[in-house]
């Protein structure tokens, strides 16, 4: 057993377990992270589909893991319908210690997850869900994240088509609305790995790249990356 903690999908076990306050101690180059690794399981997000992309997504998630200090904490989760039982299967908290949970056998573990989402769900183990509430699951997520006691980063493999009661971006004239207040004050980074990919248009990429890259700038991180392709 690498960790204590388990997630079992379908037969299929997967082993597992402000500015200033961010920064490390003298002396520290790498202090302990909190990595937020979240699927998209919509349907509308390609990645469920497409095995060769969700092995590129993979692949591109590994070295946030495989880097990291002890003490770090790694945290896996699905989103889609804003229904924690649907998104169930996908949820894991490790901490990266150097005798139960190595970051190398983390990060092979949760890039293995990540690739095999297309055939999980075609399989039906997973579940595509109808619905992609990006910004609820952020919120979510703000409310157990702590930036002040360690970077945090959060890395959404998504298409970042935020379809719910906040916003449909399907449609080219809707917006993100702004979160009233920062759920995310001083948080390092929110990345999204497939934003307007299924799209198949730069306009449209470039358009949800700018309506996350503001509303990340408002909910407090430091940096936004969008990548469609890479």
């Amino acid at each position: 057993m690498l960790v204590p903690a388990a997630v079992l999908v379908g037969g299929l076990a997967f082993l597992a377990s402000n500015a200033g306050a961010n920064m490390p101690p003298p002396g520290i180059t790498n202090p302990p992270r909190m990595v937020v690794i979240a699927i998209d399981l919509s349907a509308s997000n390609p990645l469920i589909r497409d095995p060769g992309f969700a092995a590129k997504v993979a692949e591109r998630i590994k070295p946030f893991i495989s880097n990291l200090a002890p003490r770090s904490k790694v945290m896996l989760r699905s989103f889609g319908a804003y229904n924690s039982n649907a998104n169930a299967p996908l949820s894991l908290d490790i901490t990266i210690a150097p005798k139960t949970a190595r970051a190398e056998d983390i990060a092979k573990l949760v890039s293995g997850v990540v690739a095999g989402v297309p055939q999980m769900v075609k399989q039906g183990r997973l579940q595509a869900q109808y619905e992609t509430n990006i910004v609820p699951f952020l919120l979510n997520v703000s409310k157990v994240v702590d930036c002040r006691a360690m970077p945090v980063h959060i890395i959404l493999a998504s298409d970042g088509v935020e379809d719910s009661q906040v916003a449909n971006l399907a449609r080219r004239n809707a917006t993100l609305p702004a979160p009233p207040v920062a759920p995310f004050p001083g948080c390092e980074e929110l990345q999204i790995l497939g934003i307007g990919r299924g799209l198949n248009s730069p306009a449209d990429t470039e358009r949800l790249f700018s309506e996350w890259k503001y509303w990340s700038e408002r909910a407090g991180f430091r940096n936004f990356q969008g990548l469609n392709d890479w």
